[in-house]
């Protein structure tokens, strides 16, 4: 009894089926029947257009993300390009403040030039005078290295000629050659030179004396100031043969025995 039944059910579902097909076939019939003739291109178009605004729409997305592209690169150039000015602007303020002091250092040159210019005209004419006087000083001095100091002197004059030599260069030579002149006033000297035709060793004691003694050791003289010539005195051959040595290094320092220009009362 139970089996029939199943049977029975399984039939009447086939049957709904296929009538429920056959009605969908039948609607499908009728609407393309009742469609137009021309609904098939329509869609086709529809379809079409379709496509084409995708397309579009892809196209102007593209364009979208190149022009994002480009601002942001735009972007990053104006950061950079602000970066920079900020940088010129400090570097331009640094060399404002350069420049100023440039101009304030040139404008002291120029004054120290103008001043110079004018200076020059007072100071060449004391260095002449120095000269003169430094000239005149060592031909009444004690006559000792007397090329020597003639030579000084002539390169003195010659380069007071010159117009090579700045004024400073030739301040300084002159006043070395005043410091060369004072040294010799505390200096003990020992050399060889000339008393006539005879070849003697002379011994310098600063400015205070000068003497003589052939090499032989058999003459000996001092420089007397008041006659202002050679003095032969024999009786301090000993006394200048010990002075030499002490002059020349060989003997340790001692006290030296020289004839003195002795002091006169003043007319």
């Amino acid at each position: 009894m139970s089996r029939y039944a199943t049977m029975l059910d399984t039939k009447k579902i086939s049957t709904a089926v296929i009538c429920a097909v056959a009605c969908a076939l039948s609607l499908h019939w009728a609407l393309a029947a009742a469609a137009p003739a021309d609904a098939p291109a329509k869609v086709g178009a529809t379809i079409g257009e379709q496509t084409k605004t995708e397309q579009a729409g892809k196209g102007s997305q593209k364009r979208i993300d190149a022009m994002d592209d480009e601002a942001s690169s735009l972007v990053g150039q104006y950061r950079q390009a602000l970066a920079e000015t900020t940088s010129l602007k400090a570097y331009n303020d640094q060399l404002a403040v350069q420049t100023k002091s440039q101009d304030e250092e040139l404008a002291g040159l120029n004054k120290q030039l103008a001043q110079i210019d004018a200076t020059s005209h007072d100071v060449l004419p004391l260095l002449t005078d120095m000269l003169a006087t430094l000239e005149q000083f060592v031909k009444l001095d004690v006559p000792f290295l007397q090329e020597e100091r003639a030579k000084r002197i002539d390169s003195l004059k010659e380069m007071m000629s010159r117009a090579d030599v700045s004024i400073s260069e030739k301040y300084r030579r002159i006043v070395e050659a005043y410091q060369i002149e004072m040294e010799y006033g505390r200096t003990l000297e020992a050399y060889q030179g000339k008393v006539g035709d005879k070849t003697v060793d002379f011994m310098r004691a600063g400015r205070v004396a000068l003497l003589y003694q052939t090499l032989d050791g058999k003459e000996t003289g001092y420089w007397d100031t008041d006659s202002k010539s050679w003095k032969l005195d024999n009786s301090y051959g000993q006394d200048i043969k010990a002075d030499l040595k002490i002059a020349k290094k060989q003997a340790a320092p001692d006290f030296l025995t020289v004839p003195l220009h002795a002091p006169t009362e003043a007319k």
